[in-house]
């Protein structure tokens, strides 16, 4: 075999860790548990617009970096402020999702049943900037000549990401990160890398399973429920009356490949921020077309008017991610039951 044709080293690789190359444990119709991580890159953002963990956003001596915006060139992730989200993300896929899959001699990860980084896409619709995208005219419906006078502002979501990680039940969370690699080596990988990360835990509920769980785009919603309704009565009327409502939609059937419903109902340590999401729905789709295309149907209207009586919109925010297998031992996906 020429070097050109040679297969390339696979060891402590997490191509290991999913199909084609890792071993398939089988399906269920019961609801998982994740920890549904959202994350916040280490950056040299104010405390005032972005709070951070204590301990977290850390210098290359493994310190906390308490005044980031101060003192940028202390941040171990990326010095350059200009590279600080090319560099966050690079480095949470290339590097920290591998160091996760890795097992370490001693160490199991075979409860892991699945994880995927889904990585924050700023040109992607979100709640703060939706389709349809209009051009920038004049009152005379001509280009306007002085874009630079008129750049809109930009409004950033709170969260950059998060890692979706499912687990068979809350036994199987404890029994994976209370051993050391995780609880001490990824622990400290996450100080480098984030700024905050949310310790929630949750049932999941597969509405509309994916064929293959390699859809590449997924629009993230997170839920803040009205506050005259309890938690359990909008995660129960939001798992049943709602979800059939999205299902049943022709837009939905033509454009969403994988709808699931991820329902909050403790955490792995306290967590403030975590806490204040009482729901999050993981839509898939084949393209980032397919997300502009469906949110501007009749049928979506109808789905966020819904939404609107059991969520507060204004509490709530939605936005498009690019999604990564790292791990899954899951084929094929089937429908939660409910």
């Amino acid at each position: 075999m020429t070097a050109k044709t040679q297969a390339p080293d696979l060891a402590r690789s997490d191509l290991l860790q999913r199909p084609p190359h890792g071993r398939v444990v089988g399906s269920t119709t019961k609801p998982l548990i994740v920890t549904p991580t959202f994350v916040s890159r280490a950056d040299a953002t104010p405390e005032d617009e972005r709070p951070h963990d204590a301990g977290s956003a850390v210098s290359r001596a493994g310190e906390e970096v308490a005044h980031p915006d101060r003192h940028p060139s202390a941040l171990a992730l990326e010095q350059n402020p200009n590279r600080a989200f090319e560099h966050w993300d690079e480095y949470w896929r290339k590097i920290h999702g591998p160091k996760f899959a890795y097992r370490e001699p001693g160490t199991s990860n075979e409860k892991v049943l699945r994880y995927d980084q889904v990585h924050r896409i700023a040109a992607g619709p979100s709640s703060a900037f939706r389709p349809p995208y209009r051009a920038m005219v004049d009152a005379e419906g001509k280009l306007v000549s002085d874009p630079a006078a008129r750049v809109p502002a930009y409004r950033r979501p709170d969260w950059d990401g998060f890692a979706y990680i499912a687990y068979g039940s809350e036994e199987d969370i404890e029994a994976v990160l209370g051993q050391e690699q995780y609880a001490k080596r990824i622990i400290a990988d996450e100080r480098t890398v984030f700024r905050m990360v949310t310790r929630q835990m949750a049932r999941e509920y597969i509405i509309v399973p994916s064929a293959r769980h390699r859809d590449p785009v997924s629009l993230v919603k997170i839920h803040r429920r009205r506050p005259e309704l309890t938690r359990e009565a909008y995660q129960a009327r939001w798992l049943k009356e709602h979800a059939d409502l999205v299902a049943e939609k022709p837009a939905t059937a033509e454009y969403v490949r994988r709808y699931a419903q991820l329902h909050p109902f403790g955490s792995t340590q306290e967590d403030p921020e975590g806490s204040k999401i009482d729901g999050i729905t993981v839509l898939a789709f084949a393209s980032l077309n397919d997300v502009e295309d469906y949110l501007v149907t009749a049928d979506y209207a109808a789905i966020e008017a819904a939404e609107a009586e059991l969520a507060d919109p204004a509490a709530s925010e939605f936005w498009t991610a690019v999604n990564y297998s790292v791990i899954n031992r899951l084929a094929p996906e089937l429908a939660t039951e409910r």
